[in-house]
Order: C-alpha cells, then sequence, then structure tokens
C-alpha cells in the first residue's frame, strides 16, 4: 500500500492500492463512529459497479446513500441543493461525515456540499478514476456555471483520500485517456525524465496495475508538494492549471460532459506548448495522436467562440489573458498574453494540426 501525506493547514493522508477501502474501518473507525450520520454522495454509474465494495467496508456504520448523476452532470447548482435537501431530510447534523464517491466531478460536488453544510463537516475522498488523482487531492471543491468551469466553490481539505485502484479496473477508454492527461501535466510541470516515460506509451493498455499506481503517487506527490506551498493558489499552486485556461473554455463551450476533461486539457496543453514555443509541441502532438486524443477538434473550434469563456478564467484578471507555460520541462511560469497573440497561436496550432490529419 502507497501512503502520501499532505501537509496542509489540516493534514490528511492519501492511501493507496488494492483493497484501499479497507482502511476506512482500520484508519478512520473513530472518525466513522464519532458521526451521528455517515452519508455516500455517489456517482450513480460508479454506484452500479462498486457501491457494494464501499458499503461492504462500511457496514458497521449502516451509511445513507444519495445517487447523483453521473460525470459533469453532477457539478450543477440542482445537484448541489439535492444533496443538502437529502442531508436535511435524513436529519443530519454537523456530526454527519460525508464520503464522496465517484470521479472528480463527485468529488468536487460532495467536498463543495461537505463546505457548506451547517457550514462544514467532515468528509473523505474515496475516488474511482484515474483523473481523480489530481483532484481528489488539494481541497479544490466547486459547480460548474453555464458562463465558466469551478466558478462556484471553496477551499476545503478532506479528512482522507481512500484510492483502491480495484475501481480503476472498469474504466471506461476515454476516463483512461482523461486521467493519463492529467498525469502527463503533472510530469510537464515537474520532471523530464517522467515525461519522456509516459510520453513512450503508444497503448495505455499495456500499463501494469504496479506502474499505473506509481504513476499516480508520483502525480500526488507533485500536486501536494505545491498545495502544501500554496494552499489558497495565491501564487505557484496555479502553475497545476498548465492547460486548463483553453480546456475549461472548450468544455463550457461545447457543453459539460460532452468532451471529458482530461481530453480538453490534452487540448489546453497543446495550445500553451504552441504559446510558449516549445520544443516538446512536435513529440506531444504524436502521443497526442497515436493514443486517441480528438486534438483534431480544435480545427473546427473558432477562437472568438472560446475567448469569451478564457476572459472569464480565474487565473485572469479584469479581461487579461492569463497561461500557464513552460520555459522548459518543469519550468512552469505565468504570462499574460495579449488577444492579438493568443489568437495568432491557435490558428498556427490548428494549421499544424490539420497538417497531421
Amino acid at each position: 500500500m502507497r501512503e502520501l501525506r499532505v501537509e496542509t493547514e489540516h493534514p490528511y493522508t492519501v492511501h493507496i492500492g488494492q483493497g484501499a477501502v479497507k482502511l476506512l474501518v482500520k484508519h478512520y473507525r473513530d472518525l466513522l463512529a464519532a458521526a451521528d450520520q455517515v452519508v455516500v454522495i455517489a456517482d450513480s454509474q460508479v454506484a452500479e459497479l462498486h457501491l457494494p465494495q464501499l458499503l461492504g467496508a462500511l457496514e458497521d456504520f449502516q451509511p445513507k446513500v444519495f445517487r447523483v448523476p453521473a460525470g459533469e452532470g453532477a457539478k450543477s447548482a440542482e445537484s448541489f441543493m439535492d444533496c443538502h435537501s437529502f442531508l436535511l431530510s435524513e436529519n443530519c447534523s454537523r456530526n454527519t461525515v460525508i464520503l464522496a464517491f465517484g470521479g472528480g466531478a463527485v468529488g468536487d460536488l460532495a467536498g463543495f456540499v461537505a463546505s457548506t453544510f451547517m457550514r462544514g463537516v467532515p468528509f473523505i475522498q474515496v475516488p474511482t478514476t484515474i483523473l481523480a488523482h489530481d483532484s481528489a487531492v488539494g481541497g479544490k471543491t466547486a459547480i460548474n456555471h453555464p458562463l465558466g468551469k469551478n466558478m462556484i466553490g471553496t477551499f476545503y481539505q478532506p479528512r482522507a483520500v481512500i484510492y483502491d485502484s480495484d475501481f480503476l479496473q472498469t474504466l471506461p477508454e476515454n476516463e483512461i485517456r482523461s486521467g493519463m492527461a492529467e498525469v502527463i501535466k503533472h510530469a510537464f510541470i515537474s520532471n523530464e525524465g517522467w515525461l519522456d516515460e509516459l510520453m513512450a506509451y503508444q497503448d495505455f493498455s499495456t500499463m501494469s496495475g504496479q506502474e499505473l499506481e506509481g504513476h499516480l503517487e508520483k502525480g500526488i506527490a507533485v500536486k501536494s508538494a505545491i498545495v502544501e506551498e500554496d494552499e489558497f493558489e495565491g501564487g505557484v499552486r496555479k502553475f497545476l492549471n498548465f492547460g486548463h485556461t483553453l480546456a475549461h473554455a472548450i468544455e463550457a463551450h461545447l457543453g459539460y460532459g460532452k468532451l471529458t476533461h482530461g481530453e480538453a486539457v490534452v487540448l489546453g496543453m497543446a495550445y500553451a506548448l504552441e504559446l510558449s514555443e516549445s520544443p516538446e509541441l512536435p513529440r506531444f502532438l504524436n502521443w497526442t495522436k497515436v493514443n486517441g486524443y480528438p486534438i483534431t477538434l480544435l480545427v473546427n473550434m473558432p477562437f472568438d467562440e472560446l475567448l469569451p469563456y478564457m476572459k472569464k478564467d480565474k487565473k485572469s484578471t479584469a479581461a487579461a489573458l492569463n497561461f500557464v507555460l513552460l520555459g522548459a520541462v518543469g519550468r512552469p511560469y505565468i504570462e499574460t498574453i495579449p488577444e492579438q497573440r493568443a489568437q495568432a497561436a491557435y490558428d498556427k496550432l490548428r494549421k499544424t494540426i490539420k497538417e497531421m490529419i
């Protein structure tokens, strides 16, 4: 079993490995036993596949379950209020403990619910996707707004992250691609040797469970180190948004859930590499093509349709376009880019992609 300690204002441990869900009772019995209610907020699709395994680990505490829409559909104002209505109808209190069971979307939603119900109750992340190795750690919680992704939320750390790799075995191909996008993002901003390892994959199905756990541990270590330095995103934590300015714009433009978050991040990273004039761009574009990422979507997506969303990005100020760029692998920085330059780089990238087709 792999373990990492996240030393934030309220420290906690991330447990990674097969059968990790059993650690809920082993390490967190006191927290769960002290609760008047234990509530699982579960992705409806994940619940169909894995809920019995989680409930088996929690049988001593008779948890109540509230299912929310699968994927990005969970991160709506309606789902947020539905969760609160469920907690109130079940007579939950400040002594209730919430478990987030699913991918990054449910983790974001359940964390936001936990941070606001009765002004804050404890919660535990039980992620079930590769992508959630990023979102389950660090304490960012949020729901989406039609005008922008993750615009309504809080910083609220979990009490623990229980990352059972058994749950990853049922992931569809697009969710594997989505998760590996965030893994390679962590490599881009931290470690050239690790990036080379990831770029060598031409088929994610060849990756063993142990290899995947190792990559997840590295990604979480990168994120936790940055979060420990800048918990509330006043500075270096913004580097974790490499590729996300364009990605969030694409998700909002297409409609949340039409494209997986990680696939959108891949498009955003390609654009950030173009803006950075990085020599890594050709290799990265080839990697996206070989591994089936929908990079060609950019060819028919005009810049002016994405620009309004990028101006609303949380890193932007006074409508200036701020991007996380790379001076080299492991050397991220933030730069304000004029609209004219941003559009020129976007058009150049689309031309390059079109020539690849």
